[in-house]
């Protein structure tokens, strides 16, 4: 294992740590709960809350600030946030319009969230309500999750729901337009290699030189096949074919695109996926209105990508387009 790291036990610290102290204008850390949350926290808004295991930077904490998230909470690498972790930070964000969970749809973060939220509720009566992100067309029930996974879609969510609330909208309003992304919102993923956590020190999983992980999660879970590797045009048809069809997408529909590296893959390979999917979507009459091609949600240092659409209605468009000012991005 090569790693830029200090000790396996403590990079989440020294990583929150790090993130902070990068943005000190617009970030803060409780370093007890691994809280990352905005300097200017805001009790007369709707307040968003997302997080899970560490491993998947920018995911979620670099997603904090100026109109998306208001915290998250950091677990250990690939593992959920406890519950303590979690009603902690609902209550630094506690809000006269109550506050958001956004989680990804993974067992153990599923459980995490809701005992936190019903003791915030019970015990702080601050008033939470959650939606769970669901946007993985490869794999349907695992040993991770009842239902499909939570992937890159999820920063969909972030910017949109986060968006509204900085307009000031309530509570309902809010979870209702993250639901809307949410219903609207397709990925799927592939892996190159395997990712490395840093306790383990070796790779999660075996996968040899000319071979690929189709439908890969992001913790390094099993994809729906080990298949020979392909080149971008085939990779990129194959993904977004099986995207397309879930909801279905169709022709006259406008999408934002996501092509999201996993950590190990250079941009240059990236832009080269992004070109062969707009090539798709131009031909099945579906229009980009928006593109991100990079590092949104990773897998450690995992080569491989991922593909997202979602399906915009107008509303989601200026939401799409208001400012964000966080540390991974900025509109």
């Amino acid at each position: 294992m090569k790693k830029i790291i200090n000790k396996p036990e403590t990079v989440v610290d020294e990583m929150c740590e790090g993130i902070v102290s990068a943005f000190p204008g617009l970030l803060q850390l409780d370093a007890e709960n691994r809280i990352i949350s905005r300097k200017d926290i805001d009790a007369a808004k709707v307040n968003l809350i997302s997080g899970g295991g560490s491993g998947h930077e920018p995911s979620h904490a670099g997603f904090v600030g100026t109109g998306m998230l208001d915290a998250a909470v950091c677990g250990d690498v690939f593992a959920a946030p406890s519950v303590i972790q979690i009603l902690e930070a609902i209550k630094l964000v506690r809000s006269n319009k109550g506050v958001l969970l956004v989680v990804k749809n993974y067992s153990g973060d599923v459980m995490n969230f809701d005992g936190a939220a019903e003791m915030a509720e019970e015990d702080e009566d601050i008033r939470v309500e959650k939606v769970y992100v669901n946007d993985d067309v490869a794999v349907t029930n695992s040993l991770y999750t009842v239902g499909r996974r939570g992937v890159a879609g999820t920063v969909f969510v972030h910017k949109i729901a986060g968006a509204l609330a900085e307009e000031g909208a309530d509570l309902a309003a809010v979870k209702a337009m993250a639901e809307d992304v949410i219903a609207n919102v397709r990925s799927m993923g592939v892996a190159l290699t395997s990712c490395t956590v840093p306790a383990k020190g070796e790779p999660t999983f075996d996968i040899t030189e000319g071979d690929m992980e189709f439908g890969v999660g992001i913790h390094g879970e099993p994809g729906v096949s080990r298949e020979e590797t392909v080149n971008a045009e085939i990779l990129a048809k194959r993904i977004t074919d099986r995207i397309i069809a879930d909801i279905p997408f169709k022709a006259g529909d406008e999408v934002a695109l996501l092509v999201n590296g996993l950590g190990g893959t250079p941009a240059m390979e990236l832009f080269i996926l992004n070109k062969e999917v707009q090539k798709i979507l131009d031909k099945a009459g579906i229009g980009v209105y928006r593109t991100f091609v990079g590092n949104y949600m990773t897998s450690l240092d995992m080569a491989g990508a991922s593909i997202t659409l979602l399906r915009l209605s107008g509303e989601m468009k200026r939401l799409l387009d208001a400012p964000a000012r966080t540390a991974a991005l900025t509109i």
